[in-house]
């Protein structure tokens, strides 16, 4: 039955894969137009630009999803000095949890593929937020948001087992987080709304991807 579960949440996690690579070749290939700032060329312009038209630029939206990043960020250094205190004290890395093992890989995987579009630039924001343009695309706050606050929803379970009113408030809280970080950074207006699509996309994935092999490696 685990194994199962663990082969679907790995299609799943290919699916989602390639639906992400899939889209990004859309991006770059359909109704691209030079309608971003310093006529950058947008893929999907005619949605981009009325999305973008319509919501506008809220500074606000834009200061909430960065104070709600401190969160994202602030959990995911929680996992990672909670690891580093099992490596202290059991004085054996074979000796720490699997599963926060693998979250260290994990989220060394998240900064590496956010490395990468810093590079590989697919979109450019809809707005100069400073005197330089900036990559948008796939959105790094979306990204990281579900990465972070869904794995650490499955992490809550094994650590918290049997704490149930804990792990419900900590499951609110995850979720608001993710969920106002998503509308907050398109209503935000710094983001086109396939920006947001691929950070959905592409965290889901690679979500989906930690639960399957953290399956592998309890089982």
């Amino acid at each position: 039955m685990k194994r199962k579960k663990t082969k679907i949440h790995l299609t799943m996690a290919s699916i989602l894969l390639l639906t992400f690579a899939i889209f990004t070749v859309l991006v770059r290939v359909v109704d691209v137009r030079p309608v971003g700032p310093q006529h950058t060329r947008v893929g999907f312009a005619t949605v981009n630009l009325y999305v973008s038209e319509l919501t506008g630029i809220n500074m606000l939206w834009y200061d909430i999803t960065d104070w709600l990043g401190v969160a994202v960020i602030a959990a995911a250094l929680g996992f990672s000095f909670l690891g580093l205190y099992q490596l202290v004290k059991r004085r054996s890395i074979k000796k720490v949890d699997p599963g926060l093992l693998l979250l260290g890989v994990f989220y060394i995987l998240v900064i590496a593929i956010y490395i990468l579009f810093e590079l590989v630039v697919v979109n450019y924001r809809p707005v100069i937020l400073s005197q330089n343009l900036e990559p948008s695309y796939p959105s790094s706050h979306t990204m990281a948001a579900v990465c972070i606050m869904a794995t650490a929803m499955v992490q809550y379970r094994h650590l918290l087992c049997g704490k149930r009113l804990l792990l419900i408030l900590l499951d609110i809280w995850s979720v608001l987080i993710i969920v106002v970080t998503v509308v907050g950074r398109l209503l935000s207006g710094v983001h086109w709304l396939t920006d947001i699509v691929g950070g959905l996309l592409l965290s889901s994935a690679l979500v989906m991807l930690y639960i399957s092999v953290l399956e592998s490696v309890s089982s």
